[in-house]
């Protein structure tokens, strides 16, 4: 089972880059941020034509998020982070899809700090530890993919000074994104690439894509049952030089086709309801 994880940074104007991607890789699941199109304007049509099902929560001009899945109609389980009901922003959604809980998050920047929008960066991200704990406690494979926002350590990141204020680098941050881990679950890059950069994003600006100036914001973290199951690993850098491409390339891994689970995703999230 391939699972991937892709900020498509506008999925209207970069829907034929999306789509010949999701040829070419076949991913079975996919996590996209960044749709920046309303709900209505989700390209609902393509995408099944391509063969994906899709559940999606938009929002016009920024974020949005989505979970597609290659001959299946993703299980939707929940289109919040919970922990704010007052918080508008379309950042998180979680579907099952084949036995497997699959989240696509979209981390906010952050950027300016110090400020409002990083004390919202750190707010937010507590309130994903809280919801992760309870889903890492579920007895069934989860996959928490998508944009954190966050280079979790100096090899994230290209040998520069120039992110040195940036709200992607700040300590805060980098100890939430560590808690995550302290809780059990597995950084699936890493884990498999622990010497390589493994970048994800290369910004448009000051020629960061022909130097590679990258950095390692896009994750998967594994949950114990599905990190049993971790065959495989990586990212799809040449997405990134695409003509009109996204900022961001797709990261993603491989599970292993293990044994059925005594309780699957799907009668999770009946119990849950």
């Amino acid at each position: 089972m391939k699972i991937a994880t892709f900020n498509i940074n506008n999925i209207n104007k970069r829907l034929s880059n999306l789509l010949a991607w999701l040829k070419a890789a076949k991913p079975d699941v996919v996590s996209l941020q960044e749709l920046k199109a309303a709900d209505g304007d989700f390209p609902k049509d393509a995408i099944e034509k391509a063969g994906y099902g899709a559940v999606w929560r938009g929002e016009k001009t920024w974020n949005g998020v989505a979970i597609l899945a290659r001959g299946a109609e993703p299980v939707l389980t929940r289109n919040r982070l919970p922990g704010d009901p007052g918080d508008g922003q379309s950042r998180y959604i979680e579907a099952a899809v084949n036995g497997v809980l699959v989240t696509s998050l979209y981390a906010p920047n952050g950027n300016p700090q110090p400020g409002p929008k990083f004390a919202y960066k750190l707010a937010w991200m507590e309130r994903l530890l809280g919801h992760a704990a309870e889903l890492y406690a579920e007895d069934v494979p989860v996959v928490l993919a998508g944009d954190f926002n966050v280079v979790p350590t100096e090899r994230d990141i290209y040998p520069s000074k120039s992110y040195a204020k940036n709200a992607l680098v700040q300590p805060e941050p980098r100890a939430l994104f560590r808690r995550l881990l302290d809780q059990g679950w597995v950084d699936a890059i890493r884990t498999l690439h622990p010497d390589r950069p493994m970048y994800t994003f290369w910004d448009y600006l000051r020629n960061r894509w022909p130097r590679d100036a990258g950095l390692r914001l896009d994750h998967l973290l594994l949950s114990k049952k599905a990190a049993k199951r971790l065959a495989d690993a990586g990212v799809d850098r040449d997405v990134r030089g695409m003509i009109g491409a996204s900022d961001h390339a797709p990261a993603w891994i491989i599970l292993s086709d293990g044994a059925k689970p005594k309780r699957t995703a799907e009668r999770q999230v009946k119990r849950r309801k």
